[in-house]
């Protein structure tokens, strides 16, 4: 853990100091905020026309493999959560299981990336990206994760969504076209039928 690390966890995470408005605000975007997210995917796949039962199908797959990349690198990286060093304040009870990457970061992102990735409405993409970004905060403000616990997780976020519709694009055969070869590009030119013989009969 570098010390660059906790000092911006020191001066992210709320103390008494703080405002109780800001403190709020930070469980609600830990806490409720994913909910909701959640809710307006399962809403869209159930209402939403075919196009947008696939982006959330994308979606989804994006998070599950985010899900998966976080529980691979807490098992290799068991790295404990500031409280379990006591380090700073926490706002809301938490296990004490590993707490790098933030699987809330890696959730978030994907949910976000994928988003993006999909070429939604402007307000949309925007919207996923807020959520994202107020939910990684919230997670430092609360004194939960260390800022690289919650950047590992949004890396890990956003290319799981990169890697998903990678896989997707090949698997609807949408593969960026090659360059043709020289002999496709220039085809040689039809030669003409030879005439045919007909041979005399033998009596």
């Amino acid at each position: 853990m570098l010390p660059l690390d906790v000092a911006v966890f020191h001066a992210l995470n709320a103390d008494a100091t703080t405002w109780p408005g800001v403190v709020a605000a930070a469980r609600w975007a830990s806490q409720q905020l994913p909910i909701a997210m959640g809710g307006a995917l399962v809403g869209c796949l159930v209402v939403g026309n075919a196009a947008q039962r696939h982006a959330v199908a994308r979606v989804l797959a994006s998070m599950a493999l985010a899900w998966l990349g976080v529980q691979l690198l807490r098992y290799a990286v068991p790295a404990p959560r500031p409280a379990q060093l006591g380090l700073g304040v926490q706002w809301i009870e938490h296990s004490a299981r590993a707490g790098f990457p933030s699987m809330h970061a890696a959730g978030a992102f994907a949910l976000a990336a994928s988003l993006q990735a999909s070429r939604p409405a402007r307000s949309i993409a925007l919207a996923g990206w807020a959520g994202a970004f107020a939910v990684a905060w919230s997670r430092l403000c609360l004194g939960v994760h260390f800022p690289s616990d919650v950047l590992v997780g949004m890396l890990t976020g956003a290319l799981s969504a990169g890697v998903v519709h990678a896989l997707s694009l090949r698997w609807a055969g949408a593969e960026p076209l090659l360059p043709p070869r020289a002999a496709d590009a220039h085809p040689e030119p039809l030669q003409p039928a030879a005439p045919s013989v007909s041979w005399p009969r033998k009596f």
